[in-house]
């Protein structure tokens, strides 16, 4: 099995040991870990499973959330990223089954425990047609939601293609951040699943990985759109882009330029909207730029999950609803923009 780069990342880990269904349970049962110790809701999470000294482990499989998990090995754990549900409750359950050389798979259901995440409000105002779409459109939108769908699907398909370290898309600061409650035209209409970067028309936008692009094209809400698979479940789109450099089936290096910002499809002004969905499961991409798959497991059988801490790119207070403000915002599209 081949093994995740040297350089892919983690973010803080709590360690349990996890009982194995009785009827399959032959001596210590593997350990199970997952860093952070209490993901957020919308957040990347890192499980690791290590066999006991002696015992002979093939393979490990499973999933989370209903996503497949793609386990590897790495500084001798099997480790798979997966990703936490925006509307997660307090927990979030995994099934993993730990095939052995010589007796039957054991298989381990542990349930990880999840921290809300406290997102303020954000009124926005946006066109009309924007806001509400006629009926004649519905059929279009209703087509492009189904095809960034099959791409997150197909984003499990493909091996892992990025290596090393995430990039951020633009060096420009980020004007808003994942989670937040849209409320356009003063109606609630969806929660920002990405982040904005500020960027005057025409500036560049960058791969944050290695990847094959998945989609380069327009949708009726989120504009000129660029989607990259990095394999193993794991994809990004670049959306309101004025212009995409990059066309289906190209291979991007981490840090090519792929677009220029723009105000295409549902906004406020120019912008860049950047996302992270782990198959069906959108994440809070600023996760990425913080892993380290390499970095030590650690933690301990039995240890409580400490208090959630306040991470890079999550809001953990909530904040009073805000008034509409001037600075260019994504109002909602196909990908949960």
């Amino acid at each position: 099995m081949r093994a995740f780069p040297r350089s892919f990342c983690i973010v803080a880990l709590c360690a349990c040991r996890v009982p194995a269904a009785p009827a399959q349970a032959v001596g210590a049962a593997p350990a199970v870990a997952w860093r952070p110790a209490r993901p957020l809701q919308g957040s990347l999470v890192v499980l690791g499973v290590r066999a006991p000294a002696g015992d002979s482990v093939m393979a490990v499989h499973g999933e989370l959330a209903g996503e497949p998990l793609h386990f590897a090995v790495v500084a001798g754990w099997f480790r798979a990223l997966g990703g936490v549900p925006f509307d997660a409750a307090d927990s979030v359950r995994a099934r993993l089954v730990i095939e052995h050389v010589d007796r039957p798979a054991d298989t381990l259901t542990p349930s990880l425990p999840v921290a809300p995440r406290h997102a303020r409000r954000e009124r926005l105002r946006a066109a009309p047609e924007f806001v509400e779409p006629p009926d004649s459109l519905a059929d279009r939108i209703r087509a492009e939601h189904d095809l960034v769908r099959e791409l997150k699907r197909r984003a499990h398909e493909i091996e892992q293609l990025w290596r090393g370290p995430f990039l951020r898309p633009r060096p420009s600061a980020v004007t808003d951040r994942f989670g937040v409650a849209r409320i356009f035209n003063g109606s609630v209409r969806s929660h920002h699943l990405g982040v904005d970067f500020a960027g005057r028309p025409g500036s560049p936008v960058r791969a944050t990985n290695r990847g094959v692009v998945a989609f380069a094209g327009d949708l009726y809400l989120s504009g000129t759109s660029v989607f990259v698979f990095h394999g193993a479940g794991l994809l990004t789109g670049y959306l309101h882009l004025s212009r995409a450099l990059v066309g289906v089936g190209d291979t991007v290096a981490t840090g090519q330029v792929i677009g220029r910002v723009g105000a295409s499809g549902r906004v406020t002004g120019p912008h860049l909207h950047w996302l992270a969905d782990y198959g069906d499961v959108a994440v809070d991409p600023l996760d990425l730029l913080t892993l380290d798959l390499a970095a030590p497991l650690s933690g301990r059988s039995g240890q409580r999950p400490p208090s959630p801490r306040r991470a890079r790119g999550s809001v953990t207070t909530p904040a009073p609803t805000s008034r509409p403000r001037d600075r260019a915002r994504s109002s909602g599209g196909q990908s949960g923009s």
